[in-house]
């Protein structure tokens, strides 16, 4: 289905209001739904408080628009409760973390798919990588601490095998800053992807140094420190890739219209019904913001909006595995490692002194991502249970 975001203008901002029961709602089932409606609560989280964040930021350089910013951001603060309420209070922690991981790898998977220009898109390639190995780690501490099966997250539709080895994904800053798009020449869905995979990506960074803090366990403490790190890294990278010299108001027009993509996209596929009027409800939401954002960038930079924005979106984000494309990158390209603003063969391009440094003073102490997989390979159910059944066995073996 087609929508013409210039011409569609949605719901008016006026009219976009909550009660409290509106914002929480009935949770989804972990394990019932479709694990791709998690993936899409988590995502949308991420790329409301995006834009929250950004209108923060707009209006503390902005004196004459404070008062429409703040209109829409309240707008946007409560739809940010609406959709991270959907997470079901039986997902522990770390089941959602996991589910953090799965976002990050599938929807950065079609973010390297869809994308025309090869340098970001081997941008995109290289952070899912490290983003697969997280969910590895992640799944042996589920495994170890709390005897839970990764997959009843993951529903089959992402791998547990290891990615590049989190170990050698710590770089100096300045080997994270990756080369920006031109934003007169990039295509639009160059421009979205960039924001919505840095939006999943800075609400990961932000999880994980929430609720790290609050295990009791020490290995988990140290890997959820770890993975931040890394996390931080992923936010510096994929922010570097946004043109600087976007004004502040194209900046919000294209978050405006990001939000409205990604909402169609989530409604495009959507298959739990109750899940699927919200996104509707907020498509329609998105598209009187946009309009508001339009109204303003074509009234004070006397530009027009259609310069920067299509008629129509680009081809949904495909909420689907990626499983064969995921098992190909890391086949070709897991011993890739980055320079400055390049992804480089370390066999043709060695490291920076600066990040060898900076990785060994890291790991100095030791590697929490290497001791929480120590002898780790996911197979299906859990080691205590696989270990219950390898003892059953020899029993029955003994005559």
């Amino acid at each position: 289905m087609a929508l013409d975001i210039l011409k569609e203008r949605g719901i008016p901002l006026e009219r976009q209001s909550f009660n409290w029961r509106e914002l929480v709602d009935v949770p989804f089932s972990k394990l019932d739904d479709d694990a791709f409606t998690r993936v899409r609560v988590i995502l949308m989280n991420g790329i409301e408080m995006e834009s929250v964040r950004f209108l923060h930021s707009f209006a503390r350089m902005n004196r004459d628009l404070r008062r429409v910013l703040a209109e829409v951001r309240r707008v946007d603060h409560h739809q940010i409760t609406a959709v991270n309420w959907l997470n079901p209070p039986d997902q522990s922690p770390l089941e959602t973390t996991i589910g953090y991981e799965q976002v990050a790898i599938e929807i950065t998977a079609h973010a390297a798919l869809s994308e025309p220009d090869p340098y970001l898109a081997q941008v995109y390639r290289f952070g899912m990588l490290e983003d697969y190995d997280h969910l590895y780690r992640y799944s042996a501490l589920l495994d170890r601490l709390e005897g839970k099966d990764a997959n009843n997250i993951l529903q089959s539709y992402t791998d547990v095998t290891p990615g590049r080895p989190t170990l050698v994904e710590h770089r100096a800053p300045v080997d994270d800053v990756r080369a920006p798009y031109d934003r007169r020449k990039a295509s639009v869905i160059t421009k979205l992807n960039a924001l919505t995979i840095m939006s999943a990506e800075q609400q990961t960074h932000n999880y994980y140094a929430n609720v790290g803090p609050f295990f009791a366990d020490p290995v988990a403490r140290l890997l959820y420190a770890e993975i931040d790190s890394i996390e931080e890294q992923h936010v510096t990278q994929y922010e570097a890739l946004i043109d600087p010299e976007e004004t502040w108001l194209e900046k919000w027009v294209l978050h405006e219209a990001n939000e409205v993509y990604n909402y169609w996209s989530c409604l495009q596929q959507e298959q739990n019904p109750r899940v699927k009027q919200l996104w509707e409800r907020f498509l329609d939401y998105e598209l009187g913001q946009l309009h508001v954002a339009i109204e303003h960038f074509n009234r004070i930079e006397r530009r027009d909006a259609a310069e920067i924005l299509p008629a129509s979106l680009p081809d949904p984000v495909s909420h689907t595995s990626h499983r064969q494309f995921v098992r190909d990158v890391l086949s070709r390209e897991v011993h890739l490692r980055a320079v400055g603003e390049q992804i480089v063969d370390p066999s043709v391009v060695p490291e920076s002194a600066a990040t060898l440094e900076y990785r060994k003073r890291l790991n100095s102490a030791g590697s929490p991502s290497e001791l929480v997989a120590a002898g780790y390979t996911y197979t299906p159910g859990t080691e205590l249970s696989r270990r219950a059944a390898q003892i059953v066995g020899q029993k029955e073996a003994t005559p």
